[in-house]
């Protein structure tokens, strides 16, 4: 259901983190008991509660009570009733039946061996931690995710700029800084992108233009969506396109290139 997704709030969370410390109220144990084995995100926030409580007793330092502790504990042992258990004799009647030979029923774990409820502050300081575990590594993942594809780009680019031809090469820049680089080859046209703002699809493309004497020569369109290194192919099969002395990329409103640039955002001269 759409509400388990990892990025929407849950309304099972806190009782996930409860149920992982014993600390429900009955009523509430039996809800999420009920919840828990067809819940994935519930499953693994357990699981998550567990493993982060366990590291954070591991790392607790021992610590002995204060003497005043300890004397107020004393204090309150002693004042408390101590009542013995006595035990009943056994009631006169027919023989005990298979079932009571068998001894006690187990009792569950919401009625009997039930640890002190924990307070709710503490219950809400360990979702907090559980769930910034879970930002933690979802942080993780997306820096792994960014820096294969950043280092699969590199790999493109290379294998273009050392493959055998003739290519026109120009380094763009937008104020001192290179944002992108042209590769003009026969009739083909690459743009590699390491800097470029990421554009609305929607409503924004880009374009290669082709700067010389005359006016500004729209080569090919591309859109940008991250900032680390792309190559894209622009245009191709239209002759030409590395006879330029310079070239440039504008931000354009709409999906096409117009007649002339809006807005130039780097431009570069090619080598002599």
């Amino acid at each position: 259901m759409g509400r388990d997704t990892m990025t929407a709030e849950h309304a099972y969370d806190e009782l996930a983190v409860g149920w992982a410390l014993h600390a429900l109220e009955p009523d509430d144990e039996a809800d999420f008991t009920r919840h828990l084995p067809g819940c994935e995100r519930c499953l693994r926030t357990v699981a998550e509660t567990s493993e982060v409580m366990a590291a954070l007793a591991r790392d607790l330092p021992a610590a002995e009570p204060s003497p005043e502790l300890r004397a107020r504990l004393r204090a309150a042992v002693e004042e408390t009733e101590q009542v013995s258990p006595v035990a009943a004799p056994p009631p006169a009647g027919p023989p005990p039946s298979a079932v009571e030979q068998a001894g006690p029923r187990p009792v569950p774990r919401s009625a009997a061996g039930r640890p002190a409820l924990l307070p709710r502050a503490l219950v809400a300081a360990a979702t907090a931690a559980v769930v910034g575990l879970g930002v933690w590594v979802a942080v993780l993942d997306q820096a792994r995710d960014d820096l294969r594809s950043t280092v699969a780009a590199q790999e493109d680019v290379v294998a273009e700029l050392t493959r055998p031809g003739r290519a026109t090469i120009t380094p763009l820049t937008s104020e001192d800084q290179r944002v992108a680089t042209v590769v003009a080859r026969g009739d083909t046209l690459q743009v590699v992108t390491d800097g470029l703002q990421p554009n609305d699809t929607a409503s924004t493309t880009y374009v290669v233009w082709g700067l010389g004497d005359g006016d500004p020569v729209p080569l090919g369109v591309f859109d940008v969506d991250r900032s680390q290194m792309q190559l894209q192919t622009v245009g191709s099969g239209q002759a030409g396109v590395d006879e330029f002395p310079a070239y440039g990329i504008s931000i354009e409103p709409g999906r096409q290139a117009p007649s002339s640039p809006t807005e130039v955002v780097a431009t570069g001269e090619v080598a002599s």
